[in-house]
């Protein structure tokens, strides 16, 4: 087998010609070209006519045991008709500005998805910038806007990537269960920069938004998707509740004297907040001894069940009549805490309830937003949001990988 025979086989990259091999110092050097005979604009990938060559340059290759390989070529200037002049386009890279090869890419994109980049940088050998910058790279080609088509349910909430009130807005498409747009901001305003590149046709096709009670999103949704129904997260709806319950159980601890009793309190907030399922022998008995003595406390752990029982509904009528009669009992039951969550959730009665008939919780979005925390956490914070951005559609946008492994023939 001839020296160019071989090295063909190990770079292992298609429409490529090897005309020599060297040995350097640092790695093999390849001499290449690419297997068409008219060079090819950069940029649309038309064939065009080349006037100059400019100088000879390396491009970063997959290693070979511990040697590392590099790709060299003089490319040429071309004129397109269409372009202008441009910079010729090659096999082996996605463009003349990266310094590495395409399969490189794909390798360093697929381990910045599992690990940390200074891992990916010691391991391969490159810089930790060059990690994220390959991983923008990778993520920029193969997003495009078709991942905005056949919207019908989606799901908004806000994710903190840094202290000092720095947040990104996360959209999910409930469907395809994977995110197709984030942003940087939590407002009104983020929101219409979604709505913007959605288009209006696509927007006409939204049929529900589910989002966070608090978020402040709604007056974006309302300008700019009026027909799409509104569905409020019911495990936000029950978390209000919940806090309801132990804010008067710190009320009542306060209003205690005996240490004793002050204590046991103290200790059964637990047994408050569970479900009633969950519950240990322990805690049941705690939940006895509240209700036997302690009646406004026990008062609103019932309030809190009756809402989660409201929200089990299958009936939009029932729930209906269910959720009204609740408020009416938050309103008079003289707990201030139940007295503040019935006035919100009177104010944001129809979306709640649209939960009963759509069924459809934040819960992708929120188990997007623990991945994408443990992203930041694994790389100690993000001080922009554009390289974030990049990893959050990059673990968890959908985005199929080739990495050159090995696999078994």
């Amino acid at each position: 087998m001839r020296v160019t025979t071989l090295a063909k086989k190990l770079v292992g990259v298609s429409r490529v010609r090897i005309r020599k091999v060297e040995a350097a110092t640092d790695g093999l050097i390849i001499e290449v070209r690419p297997s068409w005979k008219r060079p090819r604009c950069g940029t649309c990938r038309r064939r065009a006519p080349g006037y100059d060559r400019q100088p000879a340059r390396r491009w970063r290759h997959l290693a070979v045991g511990g040697t590392i390989m590099w790709l060299r070529y003089a490319p040429h200037r071309v004129a397109c008709r269409h372009c202008g002049v441009r910079a010729e386009a090659v096999s082996w890279a996605a463009s003349l500005e990266s310094r590495f090869t395409e399969p490189f890419e794909e390798l360093v994109a697929y381990l910045a998805r599992a690990t940390d980049k200074t891992t990916v940088s010691e391991l391969l050998g490159i810089a930790w910038r060059s990690v994220g910058a390959i991983v923008e790279r990778v993520v920029a080609r193969r997003l495009t806007t078709h991942r905005l088509d056949g919207l019908v349910c989606i799901g908004i909430d806000e994710f903190s990537y840094r202290k000092r009130h720095h947040y990104l807005t996360v959209i999910v498409d409930h469907r395809a269960r994977r995110v197709v747009w984030a942003g940087e901001g939590n407002s009104a305003a983020t929101l219409a920069r979604f709505f913007d590149e959605l288009g209006p046709g696509r927007t006409a096709k939204l049929q529900c938004i589910t989002l966070d009670i608090a978020a402040g999103y709604l007056k974006s949704i309302r300008q700019r998707a009026p027909q799409a129904q509104v569905v409020f997260d019911r495990f936000h709806i029950q978390r209000l509740a919940s806090e309801a319950v132990d804010a008067v159980r710190r009320q009542q601890g306060r209003e205690l004297t005996d240490p004793v009793q002050r204590g046991a309190l103290k200790r059964s907030r637990f047994a408050l907040l569970k479900n009633r399922w969950n519950l240990t022998r322990r805690e049941g008995e705690q939940l006895r001894l509240i209700e036997r003595h302690n009646r406004p406390l026990y008062r609103a752990y019932l309030l809190k069940e009756a809402l989660a029982q409201t929200l089990d509904y299958r009936q939009p009528k029932r729930a209906a009549r269910a959720l009204a009669e609740w408020l009416a009992w938050a309103v008079r039951s003289r707990l201030k805490p139940f007295v503040r969550v019935a006035r919100t959730i009177r104010q944001h009665r129809a979306g709640i309830l649209a939960y009963v008939a759509y069924r459809l919780t934040n819960g992708v979005v929120e188990g997007i937003n623990n991945r994408l925390r443990m992203v930041a956490r694994r790389a100690f914070g993000f001080h922009s949001p554009k390289p974030l951005i990049a990893m959050l559609f990059l673990c968890c946008g959908g985005i199929t990988l080739h990495p050159p492994l090995p696999r078994p023939t």
